[in-house]
C-alpha cells in the first residue's frame, strides 16, 4: 500500500528524533527479559524494537511499534520499507549501543507502588 509523501517525510523526522534523543541519552531503551526485544517510554507512548533477534542477524527484517497508553491504535514501520528503513536501522543501531549492559526487565510487571494506585 502506498503512503503520501507527507507521512512519509513527517515518519522520517520522527525517527531522526527518536535516533537523537537516543543517542543523546534523552530516550531511554530498556531489554525485555527474555527477549532481545527494546522497549522505550515517550510521550505516553510505548515504542517496542524488534523482532527477539540479536542485531548481528543482518538479514531479520526489524520493525519499531508505536502504540499510545490510552488507545488501541498503532504506528509501525518495518526497516524493508523503502522510504523509511536505512531511517529505521540507524535507530536500532543507536538503541544497541545505548542499551546493550542494561539489564533485562519486564515491561508488563506489576510493583507494589503501581497494584497500590490501582486498588487504592
Amino acid at each position: 500500500m502506498a503512503r503520501e509523501q507527507a507521512t512519509s517525510e513527517r515518519l522520517s523526522k520522527l525517527l531522526g528524533q527518536l535516533t537523537s534523543l537516543t543517542q543523546n541519552g534523552e530516550l531511554h531503551w530498556e531489554r525485555q527479559l527474555g527477549s532481545a526485544h527494546r522497549y522505550a517510554r515517550w510521550k505516553d507512548n510505548l515504542l517496542i524494537l524488534g523482532p527477539a533477534e540479536p542485531i548481528s542477524e543482518t538479514r531479520v527484517p526489524r520493525y519499531l511499534f508505536i502504540t499510545p497508553f490510552d488507545s488501541p491504535s498503532c504506528t509501525e514501520i518495518n526497516s524493508e520499507d523503502a522510504e523509511l528503513g536505512s531511517a529505521l536501522m540507524e535507530l536500532v543501531a543507536a538503541v544497541e549501543v545505548k542499551s546493550q549492559n542494561e539489564p533485562p526487565t519486564d515491561p508488563f510487571g506489576i510493583s507494589d507502588e503501581e497494584l497500590s494506585r490501582l486498588t487504592s
